[in-house]
């Protein structure tokens, strides 16, 4: 190949790295401009590395609306120019910024590895790689075909003055024709990005469109109540487990379990856990089997989340503790006899082991809690004495469709068979005889954390927050996607304050 066929082809090369780059930036631009009441703030205001001081007072500023604007049109603008090779040096210099500032909203080390992507490594990601290639175009003197190259060489020519009238046409037509194709390039692919969403109906490349319905943390009405469990300082609602572990109640739906899974990946959890830290919930009561997840995003975020782990017996080999003493491996704050185990202990007459369990956690200096579905059994419990530091009870109305006659309810039914018959048990309902739970939790000497308020997502939470505090609850644990975290926290700021009919003293 020739030298001349060389610097064309290294030319075209060039050309086509900085359109494919300018396009990136007009096409998210031209996005989240078209993107209803499109905001960065989440972004801000959600990022966790070691310059997060830096973002969340971005996000908490009255710049917001300026921001907004100057990340949409500076996206545009820096797209346009290198796509059309103009002002390219500029251009690239305030792609590497703008770049320079998402990838350290969340780099790909420290505590934000756990937000990137799986296709990106240790310290280098697409942002990274983009940030390097742009700072290159700074400092190459060649960056390719454009208009800037057209007009820089009708200026060269026309100072040399050495061409003809005719050499100068036919140079100039040619060099028109290789600096300005990427503009039919760029009307192609606006065209094309146009139909894809005319026929999808929403932008399917992008993650600026796809966003769910969630309200911002800077819409929190306030800041979460809290009270006490043991020595233990607490918010009034705490995050439940069950839709992180996969446990949805679902009734006769049997894709949902897999679903909640797929949709709480490791990453969505953490994403989670860190929304609702942000809005104030500050405690989660998890299954045994969460442990590992909750150890490992506690390590790498340096999150104070306070976990209480339920544990069990391994009634096979009869070793009562071996969970209480793994829970404590994992670093959790609280220990918590799970309510199943509870109901099938006092069922099978062996009460004396959740006994010996309760000894065991406060030997070992943990806040001892007992949960239970059916009431029952924390009455067999108090009839022996045994008082935890608070219990854990699932407390939900039965005014709801799905629930099956009272007459037809058994104590211990919870978690047994389900019936065909919908007259009869079919994992329908978790508190079996709400008055005789309300009953007990008034006359309650500890706090009492309720749970399953909402049956599994059969009651509303409007009217679940406000039976459960009505009726005697000092907290509440509750199942949250992430979408849901900052509306439950309102609709439990907003209860908590228009309290009137609740007769029982707070504990806690």
């Amino acid at each position: 190949m020739k030298p001349n066929e060389i610097k064309h082809t290294k030319r075209f090369l060039l050309t086509f790295l900085r359109a494919a780059i300018g396009w990136h930036f007009f096409y998210e631009g031209v996005v989240k401009l078209a993107t209803e009441d499109w905001s960065a703030y989440n972004f801000l205001a959600s990022s966790n590395s070691f310059m997060a001081g830096f973002y969340h007072w971005l996000a908490a500023s009255q710049l917001m609306p300026l921001i907004d604007l100057l990340n949409i049109y500076g996206l545009i603008l820096i797209g346009l120019a290198l796509f059309a090779g103009i002002f390219t040096r500029y251009a690239a210099f305030s792609g590497v910024l703008l770049l320079l500032l998402y990838y350290f909203a969340y780099p790909p080390f420290g505590p934000s590895i756990i937000m990137q992507s799986s296709n990106s490594l240790f310290v280098v990601n697409q942002i990274f790689i983009e940030a390097t290639v742009l700072l290159l175009f700074v400092f190459l003197k060649d960056r390719g075909y454009g208009i800037g190259f057209f007009l820089n060489f009708r200026r060269q020519q026309s100072e040399a003055g050495q061409l003809t009238e005719a050499k100068e046409n036919t140079s100039t037509r040619r060099a028109a024709l290789k600096n300005l194709a990427t503009l039919p390039f760029l009307g192609l692919l606006s065209w094309g990005a146009l139909q894809n969403q005319k026929k999808y109906a929403v932008d399917v490349t992008s993650g600026a469109t796809i966003q769910v319905k969630q309200t911002a943390l800077r819409e929190l009405k306030g800041e979460l109540p809290k009270g006490k469990i043991g020595h233990h300082s607490i918010s009034r609602l705490v995050a439940g487990g069950n839709l992180i572990g996969g446990w949805s109640h679902a009734r006769d739906l049997r894709y949902v379990d897999t679903l909640f899974k797929a949709y709480n990946n490791e990453k969505k959890v953490y994403e989670t856990l860190m929304l609702a830290e942000k809005a104030g919930i500050d405690t989660i009561n998890i299954g045994f089997p969460s442990n590992p997840l909750l150890r490992k995003y506690k390590k790498i975020t340096g999150s104070k989340i306070k976990v209480i782990s339920q544990v069990g017996p391994d009634m096979e080999n009869q070793d009562y503790f071996v969970n209480i003493n793994k829970a404590i491996d994992y670093g959790v704050d609280i220990i918590q006899v799970q309510g199943n185990w509870c109901d099938w202990l006092v069922r099978d007459g062996k009460i004396d082991v959740i006994d010996k369990m309760m000894d065991k956690i406060r030997s070992q200096g943990y806040t001892a809690g007992l949960a239970s579905h059916t009431v029952d059994a924390l009455i067999a419990c108090e009839e022996q004495g045994i008082i935890p530091d608070y219990y854990m009870k699932t407390m939900h109305h039965d005014n709801y469709w799905s629930a099956h006659p009272l007459e037809n309810r058994v104590p211990f039914e919870v978690d047994g068979k389900n019936y065909l018959d919908h007259n009869r048990f079919h994992n329908n309902i978790f508190c079996l005889f709400p008055d005789r739970t309300v009953e007990f939790v008034n006359r309650a000497k500890v706090p009492v954390m309720g749970f399953k308020v909402l049956a599994a997502g059969a009651i509303e939470p409007e009217d679940g927050f406000r039976w459960a505090f009505e009726n005697g609850a000092d907290f509440i644990c509750v199942g949250m996607f992430d979408f849901q975290l900052v509306q439950d926290v309102n609709i439990t700021i907003d209860t908590l304050a228009n309290l009137h009919s609740r007769q029982r003293a707070w504990f806690g």
